[in-house]
């Protein structure tokens, strides 16, 4: 009977391995495809003669198409791949967390929607020969601005929310030190910020946003090498009713 309860237990732990491992991979991969679309995209967007400027840099702009859209299914995927661990200490969280970051995906994809919507325009601009004045410029505003609202307003506050629920039960379960979950929820709380900071007519890439997105995207760099190198806690683990448990490092 033992041995049963023995082998049962090496298989769990084998399992949490194998999710901290998973999620790990996975903040890396939403880390990085969350920055590469920006530096394909790059000023593009920003710049007076934008219709013109993207229909120039086509092939640019469908590659970071590409990886927002990458980033749009790995942002989901890592509340799903916390989750079985999650919910053995506070399941409402675990859930709501798993919720908000679908959310923040499908917002993502509507972001990409209008980027392309974007492309399509800019094209069809530059055969018109450029006009000055006409109803590209009134539909590329509406294309920009959806672009804008639904991946840093919308997606990243709901970003914000899922990952603030699931750095607090890392904190409280302890299944991480506390020092780098505690670090996660300050992190999301100024990406909120940030995304609050959006609606009220700051530029993405000005240098107060840029200030208030970084602690977040080394935050996740320092979890994944974490999670694929060490795990989990294994007393929290082994006893997830003991949400103080000590973390040997």
């Amino acid at each position: 009977m033992k041995t049963i309860d023995i082998d049962k237990k090496e298989q769990q732990m084998n399992a949490d391995r194998k999710i901290a491992r998973t999620t790990g991979i996975l903040f890396l991969t939403g880390t990085v495809t969350g920055i590469l679309p920006t530096l394909f995209i790059g000023s593009n967007l920003d710049a007076p003669d934008y219709l013109t400027r993207i229909s120039a840099n086509g092939n640019q702009i469908m590659i970071g198409a590409l990886f927002a859209l990458i980033a749009a299914f790995v942002s989901g995927s890592i509340a799903i791949s916390l989750y079985p661990v999650l919910k053995k200490y506070n399941e409402a969280l675990a859930l709501a967390s798993v919720g908000f970051r679908l959310i923040e995906a499908v917002f993502y994809i509507v972001g990409i929607i209008g980027l392309l919507a974007l492309l399509l325009l800019s094209q069809e601009f530059v055969k018109a020969g450029s006009p000055e004045a006409s109803s590209f410029q009134l539909l590329g505003t509406l294309a920009l601005a959806t672009r804008n609202w639904a991946g840093f307003v919308f997606g990243v506050s709901a970003f914000s929310l899922g990952a603030l629920m699931y750095y607090v039960v890392m904190y409280q379960s302890q299944l991480i030190p506390r020092w780098l979950s505690g670090w996660g929820v300050i992190a999301t709380i100024l990406t909120l910020t940030a995304a609050l900071l959006m609606m009220f007519g700051e530029k993405p890439l000005s240098p107060l946003m840029t200030l208030l997105v970084l602690p977040i995207f080394l935050q996740e760099i320092v979890i994944a090498v974490w999670l694929i190198v060490k795990g989990f806690n294994p007393s929290a683990i082994a006893s997830p009713s003991a949400t103080y448990a000590v973390y040997t490092v």
